[in-house]
C-alpha cells in the first residue's frame, strides 16, 4: 500500500479516521507529512488535515476552520438559544422574523432541494423533535397519534421566505426548521474557501460523516495523488470499509442506518426518517454522495437514504454529482459516472 493519506468516511463518531501511512525509508523527500487537528463543534468532531509545510501552519489552518464552524453554528443551529434559526423557530405561527442573509440563503437552498427531491429532504423535519428517542434506556416506536400530529407540521412548502425584506416565517405553531442535514456541509464549503484564500490548496476536512478533500494529497516521498476516501460497510465494524473512491476537489458525504438506532423485535429503528410516514427510511442501509458542493452532498445523502436506488435518477440529473447506495438487502448500486469506485468486498448481509 502506498504512502497516500488514506481517509475513511464512516458516518458516525469519529466520522473520519485520518491515517498517514508510513513512507518507505528509501523514498525521497518530495511531498508533505500531514498533521491532523480536531475539535468538537456543531455537535460532532471536526478534523482538519493539512500539510506540515504548507502556506499556513497546521494550528493556524485549524483555527481558521474551527472559527468558520463556530460562526455557522451561531446562526444555523436549531439547538442554540441565541442563534438566528432559534429565533425563527420560536416565532412559528407569528409574524415574519428578521434573519441574516446567510441563513436565508441556506434555507433557500434547502427548500430547493426539498422541491427537487419530492420532499425526501425536508428542512422542516425538526417538528418531530422528541417523538423518536434513540437514547432512551428502553427505546420504542412513538405513539401513532403523537407521530401523526407532529408529522402534520412537516412541509417545506409552507416556509415563507421574503428575501427583499430579510425575513423568514413559519406559518403554523409547532413548525420547526432543522438544518442538521445541510449546515455542516455548508460549513465545510466555507472553511474550504477560507483555506484556499490563504494559499492552501491541499487539505482534508471532515465533519459529521463527510469529507471535503481539496486538491491532491502530497505525501512525503510520493508524487501528488488523489485523496482516497473509504465507505463503511453498514453492517460491518466501524473500521470495515467495503468500498473506496479517489477524489480531487470534492466532498464525500455518507448517511447510514447504523449511526443512531435501536433494535426491537428484530427490527432496526434509525434516525433518518421518511417524512412521508415519520418512520425510519427503509429503502437503503447507507447512501454516499460525491460533489464539489459539500452542502449539496450533505443534503443529497439524506435524500438517497429515503429514496434508495430510485434516488440515483436525482443524482444522474446533476452534472458532476455521483452517488452510491447500499439498498435494504445489501445490494450495491452506483451512478453511471462513478467509475473510480473500488469495491473491496461485498457489504455484509
Amino acid at each position: 500500500m502506498s504512502a497516500l493519506l488514506l481517509l475513511f468516511a464512516c458516518g458516525t463518531l469519529p466520522e473520519t479516521l485520518p491515517e498517514t501511512l508510513p513512507e518507505e525509508p528509501s523514498a525521497p523527500s518530495v511531498g508533505h507529512r500531514y498533521v491532523t487537528l480536531s475539535e468538537e463543534l456543531m455537535g460532532t468532531r471536526v478534523d482538519v488535515t493539512v500539510p506540515g509545510g504548507g502556506a499556513l501552519a497546521p494550528d493556524e489552518a485549524a483555527a481558521v476552520v474551527f472559527e468558520v464552524f463556530r460562526e455557522v453554528d451561531s446562526w444555523a443551529s436549531e439547538w442554540r438559544d441565541g442563534s438566528s434559526l432559534t429565533a425563527v423557530n420560536r416565532g412559528a405561527g407569528g409574524p415574519p422574523v428578521p434573519a441574516p442573509p446567510q441563513l436565508i440563503g441556506l434555507i433557500q437552498q434547502g427548500l430547493a432541494l426539498g422541491e427537487s427531491s419530492g420532499g425526501a429532504f425536508d428542512i422542516t423535519w425538526a417538528a418531530l423533535w422528541g417523538v423518536w428517542d434513540f437514547k432512551a434506556e428502553h427505546p420504542r416506536p412513538p405513539d401513532p397519534a403523537l407521530l401523526a400530529a407532529k408529522l402534520s407540521k412537516v412541509d417545506y412548502r409552507k416556509v415563507e421566505v421574503d428575501e427583499a425584506a430579510g425575513t423568514l416565517r413559519l406559518p403554523e405553531e409547532g413548525m420547526l426548521i432543522g438544518l442538521g442535514g445541510i449546515a455542516k456541509g455548508h460549513a465545510l464549503d466555507l472553511a474550504g474557501e477560507a483555506l484556499r484564500a490563504r494559499g492552501l490548496d491541499s487539505f482534508n476536512l471532515s465533519a459529521g460523516g463527510q469529507v471535503l478533500a481539496a486538491g491532491q494529497a502530497h505525501p512525503a516521498g510520493e508524487a501528488p495523488r488523489p485523496w482516497r476516501v473509504g465507505v463503511r460497510d453498514p453492517r460491518g465494524e466501524v473500521d470495515d470499509f467495503f468500498a473506496s473512491v479517489e477524489v480531487i476537489d470534492a466532498s464525500v458525504a455518507t448517511s447510514g442506518d447504523y449511526e443512531r438506532y435501536f433494535m426491537l423485535d428484530g427490527v432496526r429503528y434509525h434516525h433518518v426518517l421518511d417524512l412521508r410516514t415519520g418512520q425510519p427510511a427503509r429503502a437503503a442501509r447507507s447512501a454516499t454522495v460525491i460533489s464539489a458542493d459539500a452542502a449539496l452532498a450533505d443534503a443529497l445523502s439524506t435524500a438517497l437514504m429515503v429514496l434508495g436506488t430510485d434516488g440515483l435518477a436525482l443524482i444522474e440529473a446533476r452534472p458532476g454529482v455521483e452517488g452510491l447506495v447500499v439498498d435494504d438487502r445489501g445490494g450495491v448500486y452506483r451512478s453511471s459516472g462513478l467509475e473510480d469506485l473500488v469495491l473491496r468486498h461485498a457489504p455484509a448481509p
